[in-house]
């Protein structure tokens, strides 16, 4: 990466510009065109620098709920628990630990119950069950990764 990934990175973290032509607008920030821009962005998507361009919510504002959950998954079973709950739109985290309960998620559903239902529907088509820690304080920080001041690679 460069000065201008670098900056580009700063700027999409947190000021992300809500308008019709954000790229152009960081690259005016930055002194490259749209096209120039978009064109970084991507190829920092395709390295993986970049997972995903989007809109957090601040779930219990909007009414929904969200809980954490842990399964014991045998190895044999892992691919498919992962994929069937990769696949749900309420799934914001999936990791994989060295535990005993050995893969752990995020849910968010719009009600307890979607969220109770979600995970009963897990268990009956994979014969894991999951253990349900629904959240009752959020405590939200924030990350960014500073990236304007390191030192090129």
């Amino acid at each position: 990466m460069d000065d201008y990934d670098r900056k580009i990175l700063d700027i999409i973290q947190t000021n992300f510009p809500l308008e019709s032509r954000p790229y152009a607008q960081v690259g005016h920030q930055i002194g490259l065109t749209e096209a120039e821009t978009l064109a970084r962005v991507r190829a920092l998507t395709e390295k993986g620098v970049i997972r995903r361009i989007g809109a957090n919510f601040q779930t219990t504002k909007i009414g929904f709920h969200s809980t954490l959950c842990a399964a014991s998954v045998p190895e044999e079973k892992i691919d498919l628990f992962v994929d069937l709950v990769n696949q749900l739109p309420g799934v914001t985290h999936n990791y994989l630990r060295a535990h005993h309960q050995n893969v752990w998620f995020t849910l968010i559903g719009p009600t307890k119950e979607h969220v109770r239902n979600t995970l009963a529907e897990i268990t009956q088509k994979t014969g894991i069950g999951i253990l349900n820690l629904p959240t009752i304080k959020m405590f939200k920080i924030k990350v960014d990764f500073k990236m304007d001041d390191q030192e090129e690679d």
